[in-house]
């Protein structure tokens, strides 16, 4: 099957990376901050994710064989709502103030709802299209159930950001026009790992929503990364196995996220993890791995489809 690419969300993506490069030349440039980071670190990773879900998005609506009207449609205005949360974005960072969760004039009301909505509806808009993937057969088995997993728990991650938006701490009863927050148990704009801005001294809810949120690139990422092991490995050629390991790769992924998650709802750093959490994570390495190793010796039937070496 000829692909072709959804066009609106293919030039969304062009546009937000070039987006993304002005961005980043602000970072140098401009000396302002905004809650302790330049004022253009935001927007920079905010376009550098768009571009990402653009051209991601645009490819794989390419690859539907039934319900492709709908799923343009759902592309489209994913692409035009996105567009519309970003100029908000740069104007906020352009004007030298914060646009998530500031509700402290009547304009920044309305914008913070214009967002909110805008996301809400882009997450709907990537569901239906998520749902039709299941309609559509992508490669082999294990590409068809990587791009389809990594779909699913990307819609979870994209989930996860609701969690931020409830006020938070004594947000109510000592209001500073500030409703809603990335960071659990203190105040946004604290220490913050380079470039990335998670918070080094308490919870942060964008650790699990960026995680969960890129699972559409990571999970197939891995699969690549087995295809391109089984030229040098023979019982990677075997597609059954590489059912099995995507499979593995994925339900480590969500437990995963579900640690980062619980750990940031707990007002842990992710850099200062307690012995709990380190347990738990470990418990998930060490089952994925011996899962894997399963995988591996486990006998396949005639089913499994081959890759030949190049």
């Amino acid at each position: 099957m000829t692909t072709t690419w959804h066009r609106p969300l293919l030039w969304f993506g062009a546009v937000m990376a070039a987006l993304a490069v002005v961005c980043l030349i602000g970072i140098f440039v401009d000396p302002r901050q905004i809650l302790g980071v330049s004022a253009w670190e935001k927007p920079f990773k905010f376009a550098l994710s768009a571009a990402i879900y653009g051209f991601t998005w645009s490819w794989l609506i390419g690859q539907l064989q039934k319900l492709r009207r709908l799923a343009w449609w759902a592309g489209t205005v994913s692409a035009v709502l996105i567009f519309v949360e970003i100029v908000i974005i740069v104007g906020a960072s352009a004007a030298g103030t914060t646009s998530h969760f500031n509700v402290s004039t009547p304009l920044a009301v309305t914008l913070w709802a214009i967002m909110a909505f805008s996301i809400t509806a882009v997450w709907v808009a990537t569901f239906v299209v998520s749902i039709l993937l299941f309609r559509t057969k992508i490669g082999d088995r294990a590409r068809s159930f990587a791009i389809r997993a990594g779909a699913l728990v990307a819609l979870v991650g994209m989930g996860l950001a609701f969690l931020m938006t409830g006020p938070q701490g004594d947000q109510i009863s000592n209001y500073q026009g500030v409703i809603g927050a990335h960071a659990v148990g203190l105040a946004d704009g604290g220490p913050g790992l380079p470039v990335l801005g998670w918070s080094t001294v308490g919870g942060d809810l964008r650790i699990p929503h960026f995680v969960g949120m890129h699972a559409l690139q990571l999970i197939p990422l891995a699969l690549i990364a087995i295809e391109l092991l089984s030229r040098r490995i023979p019982r990677l050629r075997d597609g059954s196995v590489r059912v099995r390991l995507v499979a593995i790769v994925t339900v480590a992924y969500v437990l995963t996220g579900g640690v980062l998650t619980w750990q940031a709802l707990r007002g842990q750093s992710i850099v200062h993890p307690d012995a709990l959490t380190l347990v738990v994570a470990a418990a998930i390495a060490v089952a994925a791995l011996a899962a894997a190793t399963f995988a591996l010796v486990r006998r396949t039937g005639a089913r499994g489809t081959q890759i030949v070496a190049a």
